[in-house]
């Protein structure tokens, strides 16, 4: 019974670790939106440090979106937050909304 119960609270204490490893991942980033290019789905966005992503210095980069959608939602000069995650094709915007 002892071992079930030591099981169970390593398990809980794994499901805790990871899902708190996952929130930080994705951190917001603040940026601002230079281009929008809906027909090939990328955003071109200058932003500070996406330390999710291991970067460290500020710059202006083109990101894939996930949802064409999103380009829909802001204009270039909009001041944004977004997430986005590194795949093997690029950089690609998960989420994203208007600065407040």
């Amino acid at each position: 019974m002892i071992r079930i119960i030591r099981l169970a609270a390593a398990l809980a204490l794994t499901v805790s670790l990871t899902a708190g490893a996952l929130a930080a991942g994705g951190a917001a980033i603040s940026g601002e939106v230079r281009k929008i290019d809906e027909s090939t789905g990328k955003i071109t966005l200058k932003h500070g440090p996406a330390k999710s992503l291991g970067m460290e210095e500020p710059m202006t980069m083109v990101y894939r979106v996930k949802d064409p959608a999103l380009l829909k939602q802001v204009k270039v000069g909009d001041k944004v937050t977004f997430e986005a995650e590194e795949a093997a094709s690029g950089y690609t915007v998960t989420k994203m909304e208007k600065a407040r």
